[in-house]
């Protein structure tokens, strides 16, 4: 036997003993201990990875990398430009991940954390990497074309349009929740304001340095770039009682401003002068704290507080509405399967990749990557009481919280520690934070540095959030110069300064809307439904590429998944729905019920052309199979000369 087939069933031997430890088959009547979880995640992902990621590489899509990639095909310098692989796995990590991985576990431990874990790592590794290697080897085939230009060319233009329309609902809806949670964790804390805005200048700095100043310079950049990060960090500090004070201590109506302007601008800004920098930034900033998160979880060995399962599997749950199924698999998207994945696969990461052979590490691998972030999420949450996890997350009265069943216990003592009232602020970015900051200042050396460790941890999800919202807006702007081209040419040129000022103008403000009349109750559950929903529209598209292939034997990897998102986001899409029309007739005003019914209609529609999408893929999928339809394919091969290759 093989020295690598050994250690992997060395490490399938200690995942699956992790793995009883979790589900409580070994040692039922003892409290879990987080180390397991994080044992149990790293050798589960690490078997993911090295079997299925290479059979999905190598059989499914047959990727070789004699064919040469687009980025090289097609430099511009704006959007075509072969980058450095670990440079691209940083901006494509940090793009998909954003703060999804991070708040959905959170919000979703109010059903126990259990459920959560268990559906990170399934979702992670048989459905949200399979989704997202497909679709970036399917974009890097078609010149980086978008996942609506893909459905349009490859499965007809019912289904280019429909997804088209979904993509540009599912964006502005997801920036919207991912915005919001931003919102209320720096509203009125300059501390933290202040270190997101630094974060902006430090990464233009580094897209000059590195593309101008120094090219190439990828360790020098690193350096400077995670020190100024770091610097941020304890200058902020002293910000909150000086003289700067009132320009960083923001309420929520200005921090929605400055967050949609900020949206705007980086949206047409080239990639490589603030898109491609901040993101590999953001991978340090996201990746390091998480590996020492998980050095501390290990050498600290924290009991999970929360049970394994509550009492909310059952619906009545004071964060997230209703029962375990539907809404725990749209509350985790990101982190387990996210439709948003799809856009930055088939958006701009496509068009900067150098090589094929690069789409293992670049798609399977970051999407095991942010799973991994999710469990560190949910073992953050849970080590929290319960009561205080509540009592972060909700604004119910402490004395209602008892009632329930969780007591507040410490929050108290956490807010004074943390230097802020962490009570009420919904979301899972602060119950985040204090979880994260909770360990850190328990390391050897840290007592003391808390209210730094929850500021740093602010940070690292309001970094990714900024992330998500550049390449989202981007994204979106370009989906929307696409139709519009339908009307009027001009805007589908990405070189036209109107056309792209108008656009991104309309999405910035769209979502904006979105979080300035939105709460987190609303908006989550409405985010995963619509990013589940995409998800289901990829996974079409995948299997019908995958058919169009010539390799029927293997649709059932994209094909399986497929039906999975369309039954669980459907049926959480239709109570969701009946839900918003029911607090629509319940509204205290009249502009309460129609921010509720507009959410009741955007929920209706993203539904109806996920319908349309799939019956039009099923229709042509027959065609193909009977022989009654001519497979076309919308591939561009060229391939590379030997003296190329080498």
């Amino acid at each position: 036997m093989k020295t690598s087939n050994i250690i992997l069933a060395i490490i399938a031997a200690v995942g699956a003993f992790a793995l009883g430890v979790v589900t409580q088959v070994i040692n039922p009547d003892e409290k879990v201990n987080a180390l397991w979880l994080v044992v149990a995640a790293a050798c589960f992902f690490i078997i993911s990875y090295r079997l299925y990621g290479t059979f999905i590489c190598a059989k499914v899509l047959s990727l070789n990398d004699r064919i040469v990639t687009p980025s090289k095909r097609l430099t511009d310098g704006r959007d075509y430009h072969p980058t450095h692989k670990w440079v691209l796995f940083g901006h494509h990590f940090a793009a998909i991940a954003g703060a999804g991985p991070l708040i959905g576990p959170v919000l979703a431990a109010q059903f126990g954390y259990l459920p959560g874990f268990l559906w990170i790592l399934i979702g992670a590794s048989i459905g949200g990497a399979v989704h997202d290697t497909v679709i970036l080897s399917a974009s890097v085939r078609r010149n980086g074309r978008s996942l609506a230009q893909i459905a349009k060319d490859e499965v007809g233009p019912v289904a280019g349009v429909t997804a088209a329309i979904a993509i540009l609902f599912i964006i502005i809806v997801a920036l919207g929740g991912l915005g919001l949670a931003v919102v209320n964790a720096l509203s009125h804390s300059a501390w933290g304001t202040f270190t997101i805005a630094a974060t902006i200048p430090i990464a233009l700095f580094m897209g000059l340095y590195l593309y101008k100043i120094r090219p190439g310079q990828v360790g020098e950049v690193t350096v400077i770039g995670v020190a100024a990060l770091i610097l941020a960090v304890f200058l902020g500090g002293y910000i909150p009682g000086s003289s700067l004070e009132p320009y960083f201590n923001l309420d929520k109506n200005l921090l929605v401003f400055l967050m949609a302007v900020y949206g705007f601008v980086a949206s047409v800004l080239p990639v490589w002068m603030l898109l491609c920098p901040r993101d590999y930034l953001s991978t340090y900033m996201k990746i390091g704290p998480v590996l020492i998160l998980a050095v501390g979880v290990i050498a600290l060995a924290p009991d999970i507080q929360m049970s394994a399962v509550t009492k909310f599997v059952h619906g009545g749950g004071p964060i997230i509405p209703g029962t375990l199924f539907p809404f725990m698999f749209i509350t985790i998207a990101c982190g387990a399967i996210s439709g948003f994945h799809s856009l930055v696969s088939s958006g701009t990461t496509p068009k900067m990749i150098e090589s094929e052979s690069e789409i293992k590490m670049i798609g399977f691998g970051a999407m095991l990557t942010e799973g991994f972030v999710a469990v560190i999420a949910v073992i953050a949450a849970s080590i929290l009481l319960p009561g205080d996890y509540f009592a972060i997350n909700t604004k119910l009265p402490f004395d209602k919280l008892a009632e329930m069943g969780f007591p507040v216990g410490m929050i108290a003592e956490l807010s004074q520690a943390v230097g802020t009232d962490v009570a009420g602020r919904p979301g899972g970015a602060v119950s985040l934070a204090v979880g994260m900051a909770s360990i850190f200042s328990s390391l050897p050396g840290m007592k003391g540095l808390m209210p730094y460790w929850y500021n740093f941890a602010l940070m690292f999800e309001a970094l990714f959030i900024l992330t998500t919202v550049d390449t989202g807006t981007r994204v979106a702007r370009f989906i929307l110069q696409e139709l519009g081209s339908y009307a009027y040419k001009p805007l589908g040129r990405t070189d036209w300064i109107p056309g792209t000022i108008f656009t991104s103008f309309l999405v910035v403000g769209s979502w904006g809307f979105l979080i300035y009349s939105g709460s987190i109750s609303t908006i989550w559950p409405m985010f995963g439904v619509a990013n589940q929903l995409l998800a289901a529209i990829a996974f079409c598209v995948g299997t019908t590429i995958i058919i169009k292939m010539n390799k029927l034997k293997y649709a059932w990897v994209t094909f399986v998944p497929m039906l999975f998102m369309f039954a669980t986001t459907l049926v959480a899409s239709y109570q969701l729905f009946y839900m918003f029309m029911g607090k629509a007739s319940a509204a205290a005003n009249p502009s309460e019920a129609f921010t509720f019914k507009l959410d009741a209609f955007l929920v209706l529609v993203m539904a109806t052309l996920a319908v349309i999408a799939l019956v039009d893929s099923v229709y042509k999928w027959y065609g193909y199979l009977a022989g009654k339809r001519e497979i076309i394919t919308s591939e561009v091969v060229e391939w590379a000369t030997e003296m190329e290759v080498h």
